[in-house]
């Protein structure tokens, strides 16, 4: 058995944090700022409320990309078989979708809070403002797949 520094999980359990802490902050700031402008714009179009949920259901599935790297990444925490670079490469995981996560937190945030209130007065903004909520998802799709990628490197032997 090789002599493995003491801080080795270290690593692994700050990419588990990065994951969902990041990704939980994008999901809640997406949440608030879409939920703010469905909040202005159902003052004018209550009948609008339940079409202009679809910003708020797009931020929380970010939240949930972040959930399932943490939960693979906590659960390879192993003290037998952990190295010091499998914990790299859970850190380099949490850290790419939670940051990515962020980042699409806050443009879903964004689009949605214009997008709900412009739709109100011109409804066929809807689809483009759905296309651009889109786009603003795929972000943290992208950080997700790095992510599955890194946890599922095999440093071998």
């Amino acid at each position: 058995m090789e002599d493995k520094p003491p801080y080795v999980a270290f690593f692994g359990v700050m990419g588990a944090t990065s994951a969902m802490v990041f990704s939980a902050l994008g999901a809640a700031y997406g949440t608030a700022k879409s939920g703010t402008g469905i909040a202005a714009m159902s003052v004018m179009r209550p009948e609008l409320i339940m079409k202009s949920i679809i910003p708020v259901v797009m931020a929380g599935i970010i939240a949930i990309y972040g959930l399932v790297v943490a939960v693979l990444v906590g659960n390879g925490i192993s003290p037998d078989t952990y190295t010091l670079y499998k914990s790299f490469l859970d850190l380099g995981a949490g850290l790419s979708v939670g940051l990515s996560g962020l980042a699409a937190g806050f443009a879903i945030g964004i689009v949605g809070d214009a997008g709900v209130r412009g739709t109100a007065q011109q409804p066929r903004l809807f689809v483009g403002m759905i296309l651009i909520l889109i786009f603003a998802e795929v972000l943290g799709l992208y950080g997700l797949i790095v992510a599955l990628i890194l946890t599922t490197k095999n440093p071998g032997k």
